[in-house]
């Protein structure tokens, strides 16, 4: 990623070993990585677990197999980060404001109730 450039993010539909979503975040030259077993919170003050998984190489945010398809991609955008906690926003087909929360025992993916205009597409990307 460049200076001028955008972090990416790809969320990854897998159909096996269960159905899951991975949300994979650009950063430090990888994608930080999560599995999220129940798929992204629907309503605002939803959350759901998110597993941490190892990073992945950059070439997954276009990787897709007999098992996994891309659900959604575009760029994120941090708002704020604690040890605890990332605010950030994904830019894709839809714009929304999430948190990534750590907890005891993993992580918590939060969808805030602070959404932008959340029920426009993102401007950058193409219509799906």
């Amino acid at each position: 990623m460049t200076a001028a450039s955008r972090p990416a993010f790809v969320l990854h539909d897998h159909r096996r070993p269960r159905p899951h979503l991975d949300l994979r975040l650009e950063e430090d030259g990888v994608l930080r990585s999560w599995a999220v077993p129940k798929g992204l919170p629907t309503s605002p003050g939803g959350n759901r677990l998110a597993v941490a998984v190892p990073d992945h190489d950059l070439d997954h945010l276009t990787c897709t197999d007999d098992d996994k398809s891309i659900a959604d991609t575009g760029w994120w955008e941090e708002h704020d980060r604690t040890e605890r906690r990332l605010l950030f926003t994904l830019h894709g087909r839809r714009v929304r404001r999430y948190a990534l929360i750590r907890t005891g025992r993993g992580w918590l993916l939060h969808l805030t109730r602070d959404q932008p205009d959340a029920d426009q597409p993102d401007a950058d990307q193409p219509d799906a």
